[in-house]
């Protein structure tokens, strides 16, 4: 299975956005800069996860974006199930169907280890995600270009 690279850049979002000291709103631009990816990507990453309520941005003089409650503590399996859709890993409907699809055990078979990956991700949250040796690192991003 491969992750869509909006679901990375969104998941790398959340993750500088875990470490961020308490009071400090960063900016998509910051983020971006940080993790390395163009603004314009990063900039529809964090609105997508702004609509699933897993970040918070706030507009003008001393704005920025927060994680929120539901952000620090989700299972990263529902956070990519979010993002990545519901879609197969397979397409056999469509313009050119595939004439096996209705006897087919590859689809069901695909289907199982999509839903297996998946299910690996439920026991980890965004926290664990950002414990040692991830978080320190993340912290530092950004600021090399700074000092």
């Amino acid at each position: 299975m491969q992750l869509t690279r909006f679901t990375d850049l969104a998941l790398r979002a959340v993750m500088r956005l875990a470490v961020a000291e308490k009071n400090q709103a960063l900016t998509t631009r910051e983020v971006a800069e940080a993790v390395e990816v163009p603004y314009t990507h990063m900039a529809k990453a964090v609105s997508r996860l702004g609509e699933l309520g897993v970040v918070h941005a706030r507009r003008g003089r001393g704005g920025g974006l927060e994680l929120t409650v539901l952000g620090h503590r989700a299972s990263v399996g529902w956070l990519v199930r979010e993002l990545e859709g519901e879609g197969e890993v397979v397409v056999c409907d469509g313009e050119s169907p595939c004439p096996l699809r209705g006897a087919c055990r590859l689809r069901r078979a695909l289907r199982q280890a999509q839903d297996a990956f998946y299910s690996s991700l439920d026991s980890l949250t965004v926290a664990d995600l950002v414990s040692r040796p991830t978080g320190p690192l993340l912290i530092q991003l950004g600021l090399r270009d700074q000092g």
